[in-house]
């Protein structure tokens, strides 16, 4: 337990919390063009191959990004939206593309958690209209 003295004497500061995703600048996403598509190795406790893809961004910075999901349809060239959720365990991996958005295709046949995965809701899953609101 501190005394009184040393509570006065020391200067108490809040620990900042660093962002890891320094590029974008306080905005939610950015634009950028893919440059290399490959795959990748985790850290030392796991195990996986994951897809990353090298992109540079519009204002000349380039930076490695996740792909998420299974499967993708990017290629050199291809225009990507990325946001500042990366790895944990692939260094230097901070930013994910943003699926379904410009030539980043959705994963096909996803029903959960679609937002993610950039589907919309397939047909047979809308619910019916009662006759009140149906349009004529």
């Amino acid at each position: 337990m501190s005394t009184l003295n040393q509570l006065l004497n020391t200067n108490i500061t809040r620990k900042i919390k660093k962002n890891r995703a320094t590029v974008l600048k306080f905005q939610p996403q950015i634009r950028a063009v893919v440059y290399r598509v490959r795959i990748q190795t985790p850290k030392k406790p796991n195990s996986a191959r994951r897809p990353v893809c090298k992109v540079l961004l519009f204002n000349k910075n380039s930076l490695i990004c996740h792909i998420p999901g299974s499967g993708h349809n990017l290629r050199k060239h291809s225009e990507v939206l990325l946001c500042g959720n990366g790895v944990k365990d692939l260094p230097g991996v901070n930013y994910s593309c943003i699926r379904g958005v410009y030539d980043f295709s959705g994963v096909s046949s996803k029903i959960r958690r679609r937002s993610i995965y950039g589907v919309k809701l397939p047909v047979k899953f809308k619910k019916k209209l009662r006759r009140k609101f149906r349009q004529l």
